[in-house]
């Protein structure tokens, strides 16, 4: 007897919970999430999942009620008898926090995934971890799917004649290396210095754009202050036009209002994070065909690395 699939969402993401239950041809299941005058809140399934396989779906952005949300939907998932409770988290908050980059700082990152491991989750979909070891975090199989299988047709399009590839910092390298070999063209890199979170004291360019279409490549934008002021940097520099595919748009404070005043010709983001508002510059690309085919192919045991095989 076949394994009945549900696929279920939280308050947060249920914008793009109900493109993947359309893209992958079944319903989303019905979930009742009651609210207390005290601040609480009890999610129940108001169907019968005994046995089934449960794709959960919810990013993990602030606030955090987000992320406690989800971890009581997989505790009632477990005691509903579900056969497999699957987490499918397209943004995983708290990634950033991934090591101790001071004294007596927590490790979020790995405390989170110890949170989804104990309410009793056996396996996690997400896209575009901040650090790729985050994987190791835990104890269940991790599918780190990547948004370079949707950037990647997307940017080909565009047919930019003098495409070249940038990070906006020395953190991203490898990811705007990865992007130039699939694009097969070369990158370029900003470094930048901070003395703190969210501001950017010095940024220095290594690498000749005079005349390029570049396409700056991150995983999170969050206040824009770092992306704009390579964007800027690149067009000081001589570049033709400049572009931004990131993958998560937190967009936090005035972000909206940088990339609207910066000259960036537009700034290309997934559905990870719902929008605070729509923006001229900004262009949204959907996740969900790609998460509905992870869940068919993770349902049937099939392998996932040939969505992320490019000619």
């Amino acid at each position: 007897m076949a394994t009945v699939v549900n696929i279920f969402s939280g308050r947060a993401t249920r914008y793009l919970a109900e493109k993947i239950a359309v893209s992958y041809g079944k319903k989303l299941g019905d979930v009742l999430i009651t609210d207390f005058s005290d601040g609480e809140f009890q999610p129940s399934f108001e169907e019968n999942v005994r046995g089934n396989d449960l794709f959960i779906v919810q990013s993990t952005f602030a606030p955090s009620d987000n992320l406690f949300e989800l971890l009581l939907m997989i505790d009632a998932a477990k005691r509903a008898s579900a056969r497999h409770i699957i987490a499918v988290i397209p943004y995983f908050g708290f990634a950033r926090q991934d090591r101790k980059d001071k004294p007596r700082v927590s490790i979020a990152a790995k405390l989170v995934a110890n949170l989804l491991t104990a309410a009793g989750v056996q396996r996690i979909i997400t896209i575009d971890l901040h650090a790729d070891q985050i994987q190791g975090f835990f104890d269940v199989p991790v599918d780190h799917l990547y948004a370079s299988s949707i950037f990647v047709p997307f940017i080909k399009q565009l047919n930019l004649p003098n495409l070249v590839m940038a990070s906006p910092d020395t953190g991203g390298t490898r990811r705007a290396a990865a992007y130039a070999k699939i694009l097969n063209t070369s990158f370029v890199i900003c470094y930048k210095q901070r003395s703190k979170a969210n501001q950017v004291d010095t940024m220095a360019l290594i690498g000749d754009v005079t005349g390029k279409d570049v396409i700056l490549v991150d995983d999170i934008i969050d206040t824009a202050g770092t992306i704009c002021k390579a964007a800027q940097l690149m067009m000081d520099n001589g570049a033709a036009s400049v572009r931004a595919f990131c993958t998560h748009p937190l967009l936090s404070a005035n972000a909206i209002e940088r990339i609207e005043a910066s000259p960036f010709t537009e700034v290309i983001v997934t559905d990870t994070i719902p929008l605070r508002r729509e923006s001229p510059k900004i262009k949204v690309i959907s996740t969900a065909t790609l998460l509905a085919d992870v869940i068919g192919k993770v349902h049937n045991y099939e392998s996932i690395s040939t969505l992320f095989k490019f000619e």
